[in-house]
């Protein structure tokens, strides 16, 4: 079995983003899913995030992974704000479009009920 580790878009902080905290999480959390078509906030040691990365890179998307554990300045303040907006505390959370899809069991039942797939296309993320 192969195993990629790096096929997607991961989101690095950079040298001056990461030298102070994000000072509004959440504009920060909307530009980057208004900036990319398919954004995954995961954490880098967590199954159910890795599967939802295979699942778009499967498909042929290439999603842009912003990985909270690897981000020690800004990366809790991110998760607080996703579970502000989630209601919960539950990675991955994925956005399509600009719009908030949800966790793994919202964007599986999408994907099993033929509704993620219209959804990328609208968002750019697939052509075919």
């Amino acid at each position: 079995m192969h195993y990629q580790t790096e096929s997607w878009n991961s989101h690095k902080p950079t040298k001056s983003s990461s030298s102070s905290v994000i000072t509004d999480p959440l504009a920060h959390i909307e530009r980057l899913a208004s900036d990319n078509a398919v954004v995954i906030f995961s954490m880098s040691t967590c199954c159910m995030c890795h599967a939802i990365k295979r699942l778009f890179c499967g498909m042929g998307v290439n999603p842009t992974v912003y990985e909270l554990d690897e981000d020690p300045i800004s990366g809790k303040e991110i998760e607080k704000a996703l579970i502000l907006l989630m209601g919960v505390s539950s990675v991955p959370v994925v956005f399509i479009g600009g719009k908030l899809v949800g966790a793994m069991d919202t964007v599986l039942a999408s994907h099993i009920n033929g509704t993620l797939v219209p959804l990328l296309k609208q968002a750019g993320a697939l052509w075919l």
